[in-house]
């Protein structure tokens, strides 16, 4: 389904705290069953949310690029890991990660919301928004901070606070 952003955005303005401080308790006191139901849901939000109307994480957010990243990207531009960092990232002394100079994203097709390096893309950028990891409550800091930027991840923390009020 499109995603409205600026429908979006009210949203999270009206209940991004209330979210917040659900996934807290979740994180806190883990319902039976949370990663089953997390991997429920998240076949449910992907009918309901198509990433290609939106991009707003390649908008909004840098992934953080591994060396592996780097060197697999560097080499689909025909250039050194040292060219690439220098041409397209910045190191992010506080977290100690590599991250895009630019935002959005300088490999997203604005047009068309795609991204031109889909097949080298970082780790990072392939497991977002990361809603079904095995562990989820290893996540909940994760997903405290995309609550804000995805639309996704709003629809699964607004479909797990439906599942766990039955």
């Amino acid at each position: 389904m499109q995603v409205n952003l600026r429908s979006f955005k009210q949203k999270v303005r009206h209940h991004e705290k209330s979210m917040k401080r659900f996934l807290g308790k979740i994180e806190k006191n883990p319902p039976k069953g949370l990663d089953k139901l997390a991997e429920k849901i998240d076949a449910e939000v992907w009918q309901e949310v198509d990433c290609l109307s939106c991009a707003n994480c390649c908008k909004t957010m840098s992934p953080t690029f591994t060396a592996k990243d780097i060197k697999r990207i560097a080499d689909h531009f025909e250039m050194t890991p040292k060219e690439f960092k220098e041409k397209w990232l910045f190191f992010d002394e506080e977290d100690g990660d590599w991250m895009n100079k630019n935002q959005p994203c300088q490999f997203l097709d604005m047009k068309t919301h795609m991204c031109s390096i889909y097949e080298v893309r970082p780790a990072d950028c392939a497991g977002f928004p990361h809603l079904k990891k095995k562990k989820m409550t290893d996540y909940i800091h994760v997903h405290q901070q995309n609550i804000s930027y995805c639309p996704a991840t709003f629809k699964m923390v607004e479909k797990m606070q439906v599942a766990l009020k039955k």
